[in-house]
C-alpha cells in the first residue's frame, strides 16, 4: 500500500484578490508562508519518505517549509505537477472577464488547458510516484485545480465539486491496483 497526501500550496496575493493564476509564477505571501509551518507541523507527526512538488514557486515553497520541518534534504520539483495552464485568464478577475468577454467566457476558446490535459499530466506523475515508493508515504504539493482533475481520473466517483482551500490535505491511497481517497480537503491545522 503506498499513501499520497496531495497538498494544495499556501495562500498568495492573488489568492486574496481572486485572480487566476495558472501556471503565472506567483511566491506565497505572508499567510502562506504561516499556514505552510502549520501544515508542516501537522505533516511531522507522521513519518515520511519523499517530497515532490511542482516547479512553481508557490508549490515548491510550501514544500520547502515542509521539507525543512520534516528534515527531508531533497525536494522532486516535476512540471506535470503544475497548475492548469490559464491561457488569456491568467491574471484575471472575474469581474474583468465579465467585462472583456461577457458573462459566458468560460465558455469561450480562451486557451485554457482541457481539464482532460491537466488530469492527464497530473496521474502520470502520480503513476511515477507510486513506482518509485512502492509502500511509501509521499507528500505531493501541487495546485487546486491539477489536483482536483488528477483525483477525478484516479477515482471517478469521487465528489471533487469543493474547491481544495490552501495548505488542504487529500490523502490517496493505492492499494491492490486502485486508488482510493481516506481524506478530502482536510485544514484542521488552520483551525
Amino acid at each position: 500500500m503506498t499513501q499520497i497526501a496531495l497538498i494544495r500550496h499556501g495562500s498568495t496575493a492573488w489568492n486574496k484578490e481572486k485572480r487566476s493564476q495558472g501556471q503565472t509564477d506567483n511566491p506565497l505571501d505572508q499567510e502562506g508562508r504561516e499556514q505552510a509551518a502549520l501544515l508542516a507541523a501537522r505533516l511531522a507527526e507522521e513519518s515520511w519518505d519523499a517530497i515532490y512538488a511542482s516547479d512553481l514557486v508557490r508549490a515548491s515553497e510550501t514544500a520547502r517549509v515542509i521539507a525543512d520541518r520534516l528534515g527531508i534534504q531533497e525536494i522532486h520539483l516535476d512540471p506535470r505537477l503544475r497548475e492548469m495552464g490559464g491561457g488569456q485568464v491568467e491574471g484575471t478577475t472575474e469581474e474583468e472577464r465579465v467585462a472583456k468577454w461577457g458573462a459566458d467566457w468560460s465558455s469561450l476558446d480562451l486557451g485554457k488547458e482541457h481539464s482532460d490535459a491537466g488530469a492527464s499530466r497530473g496521474k502520470a506523475a502520480l503513476e511515477d510516484i507510486l513506482q518509485q515508493h512502492p509502500n511509501g508515504r509521499v507528500i505531493v504539493v501541487s495546485h487546486g485545480a491539477v489536483l482536483r482533475n488528477t483525483m477525478r481520473a484516479l477515482v471517478p466517483e469521487l465528489d471533487i465539486s469543493v474547491k481544495l482551500g490552501n495548505t488542504s490535505i487529500t490523502r490517496m491511497v493505492h492499494q491492490d491496483q486502485a486508488w482510493q481517497c481516506e481524506l478530502y480537503n482536510c485544514s484542521t491545522h488552520l483551525e
